[in-house]
Order: structure tokens, then sequence, then C-alpha cells
């Protein structure tokens, strides 16, 4: 098969709901899945099955990096080949085969073993990372519809398995088997649909295509997989410090900020072959610009949110009510909503750099990374003594620290960028 013209252009509004609408059902079943769950197995069990979940909660973007990276890249050749979608798939799926066969042994010997437990997570946000890859490449090719469905059928698989587990009140193992099983059902017809020029085994690669795909896909899946693995450490460190049950209550205060989160970033996918092919050669540097101001207001913003939480830890009459039982579910919706706010303000920011040039990757890397130390710190000072209210405060106030440091590196390293006003061109 020759090489096919990159879709770069926006899809029409009809599509984009219905795109919206396919992720959305399927982060609403995950939404009711917990819950249900909790109803099902208790306070304690659930604790330890999103604990698990949790941990691996980086995992679908770090699989679905190489999307990100023929999303960038694409537009800017004008040319989807063969072969650069068949290293696509091949990263994405590469780690994906090697949980599977990892996960059946041990499944088959120990079922209802912790090991399985974590395995079977870590197996089902992978192929939930491989299933994002396949639809980005369906939408590259002009076949939009096939992302909605794919994850419109992810969706019923969450709601079955969820109705049959709070039937036969199934342990968390045999749960999240049967939602690999099923995902994985839904994956496979969703590769089968792709052109079989780009599942052909065997086929020759281009090492220069490959090294530079892997170089990319490395550089712009390092900010969001660590952004993602900042918040599971939040349950390592609920476990070392014997909180398990308190990740219970963070993973559903967090399911919330994800989904509309998840939203967000989705759409900027959606649209990102556009504003990358906007953003290259001069219009990166009005994609720096905002992506300036942007910083400038994350940074202001999370500051205040810090020295409100500062003063309010201060009167210990305060601590008591908001870590209390009865009020603890207000205390962490309020604490997320401002963790959602602040998450999208730099979310996009570095969404802007990442589409400008390659050389900009290591500032939105870089601060991602000193990020992520900031939040072992915190989390190590703030969780064990406050559980999850802390978690949250420390999602909050280590972006803020991650948007100064990539405010300040982006001001270094492009001396002329400065909070002015972009053009409106800038989506």
């Amino acid at each position: 098969m020759t090489a096919a013209p990159v879709i770069a252009a926006m899809p029409r509004p009809t599509m984009i709901l219905r795109l919206v609408a396919g992720r959305g059902a399927f982060r609403i079943g995950v939404q009711v899945m917990a819950v249900a769950l909790v109803a099902v197995w208790g306070v304690d069990a659930f604790g330890h099955y999103a604990n698990a979940l949790g941990l691996f909660a980086w995992l679908p973007l770090a699989i679905a990096a190489p999307e990100k990276a023929a999303l960038k890249v694409l537009p800017r050749t004008r040319l989807l080949t063969p072969a650069l979608a068949r290293m696509t798939l091949a990263l994405s799926a590469a780690p994906v085969l090697a949980l599977l066969a990892v996960l059946v042994p041990v499944a088959l010997a120990a079922p209802t073993s912790a090991l399985t437990t974590y395995l079977a997570a870590a197996s089902w946000m992978a192929l939930s990372g491989l299933l994002t890859t396949v639809s980005g490449l369906h939408r590259l090719r002009g076949r939009p519809g096939l992302d909605a469905v794919a994850f419109g059928a992810s969706a019923g698989v969450v709601l079955v398995v969820t109705a049959v587990t709070s039937l036969v009140a199934w342990a968390p193992q045999f749960h999240l088997l049967l939602l690999v099983t099923g995902t994985g059902v839904v994956t496979g017809c969703a590769l089968a649909a792709l052109p079989r020029d780009w599942l052909r085994p065997g086929a020759r690669w281009r090492h220069g295509l490959l090294g530079r795909l892997v170089r990319t896909t490395a550089m712009l899946g390092v900010s969001d997989v660590v952004d993602t693995l900042g918040a599971s450490t939040l349950y390592l460190v609920l476990a070392l410090s014997g909180r398990v049950t308190d990740s219970g209550p963070l993973y559903l205060a967090l399911l919330g900020c994800t989904m509309v989160c998840q939203l967000v970033f989705y759409l900027l996918r959606v649209g990102q072959p556009t504003t990358s092919a906007r953003l290259r050669g001069t219009g990166g540097t009005a994609g720096r610009i905002r992506a300036s101001g942007l910083l400038r207001v994350g940074e202001r913003y999370g500051l205040t949110c810090g020295a409100v939480f500062a003063l309010l830890a201060l009167v210990p009459a305060f601590r008591d009510v908001a870590l209390g039982d009865g009020s603890l579910p207000v205390a962490l919706g309020v604490v997320a909503c401002l963790e959602v706010g602040l998450f999208v303000i730099v979310m996009y920011a570095s969404y802007l750099l990442e589409n400008t040039n390659d050389s900009i990757l290591v500032v939105t890397a870089s601060s991602a990374v000193l990020g992520l130390v900031a939040v072992v710190v915190l989390a190590l000072a703030l969780v064990p003594l406050l559980g999850a209210v802390g978690g949250l405060v420390v999602l909050v106030l280590a972006l803020t620290f991650k948007a100064s440091v990539m405010r300040r590196m982006l001001l270094r390293t492009r001396p002329g960028v400065h909070a002015g006003q972009a053009p409106r061109s800038i989506p």
C-alpha cells in the first residue's frame, strides 16, 4: 500500500460531538463502575483495588505516547506511510504484549493473589493506551468515527463487567481479568480495521525514521507520563504509611478530575495535527508567547491556593473539620476543583510548547521531571499526616512549582519570549 495523505484538518463539529460522546461514555462508565464497586466490596477491599489502579494510572499515557508523536510529526510530512504506522503500532503494542505474557501464567497459577490484582490492573490500563494509539491512527487516515465506536464499545465492556460483578460479587481479581479480556477484544477489532499493510509482520523498517520516532515519542511522552506518575506516587505513599483505605476517597476524587482533564486532553489531541502544522516555523513564536502568559497565570493561581492552604492549616479547628469523615468529601471536592483548573492551564501551555519545535521539548520534559521530584518530597511530608486531602494539596503545589520552572526555563532558552498577547490564530 502506498503512502496516504494525512488528515490534518479539524473534524466537523458533528464528528467532534461523536468523538467526545465515545470517550465521554467510557469515562462515565469508569465513574459508575467505581461507585458501584464500593457498594459491592466495601471500603477496605475497594481501597486495595483503587490502589492497584492508581499505581498504574500513568500506563495509558505511556503506551499512547507514540500516537502523540505521530500526531505531531505526520502533519509536517503530509504523508502517512505504512512503515511509520507499523512503527507507531509496534512501540505501543510491545509493552502490552509483555504484560499479558506475564499476567496469563500468574492468573492461572494464583488467580486471587495480590500479584494478579496489580498485573491485571496494569494490563487493563495498558490496553486502554494501545486502543488510544489505534484510534489516533484511524483519525489520521480519515476515519475518526472508528475512534468513537471503539471507546463506546469499551464503555459497554466496563458497564457489563460491573453489572456482572455486582450480581455475582466477584473478587477484584476476576473483575479486572474480565475487563482485560473485554478491552482486549475491542482493541483487537480496532486493530483489524486498520489497513493490512500496516499490520504486515516482517516488513522492512527505515531505521532513521524509527530513531526519530523513538526520540520524539520519548520527549513528548515524558511530560504526560510524569504528571500522571506523580498522582500514582500518592498511592504508593499511602500504602507505605499504612493508609491504604485512604486510597478509595483519593481515587474517587481523582476520577472526577481525570474525567475533566482527559476530555480537555482528548480535544487537544483531536486538534493536534492542525496545531502542529500551524505552529511550525515562524508560527512557533506566537505559541511560545501564549504559553509563557499561561504559565504566569498558573503560577499566580497556584501560589494563591498555596497561601490559602497554609493559612487554613494553621487553624486546628479547620483541620479537624476538613479531615473528618462527614466533611471529607466536601474538602476533597473543593481541592479537586482547584487542582483541575491549575492542571488544565499548565497542560495547555505545555501542549503549545510541544507543538512548536523539537528543541523546546527539553524544557517541557525537564520541568515535568522536576515537578515529579516536588510531588515525592511534598507527598512524604503531607500525605502521611493529611491522607487523601493532603494528596490533592500536594498536586496543586507541585503543579505550581512545575509552572514556575517551565516559565523560567522558557525565558532562559528563549529570551525574546514574554507574557505578551499572542496572535489570535493560535488555538
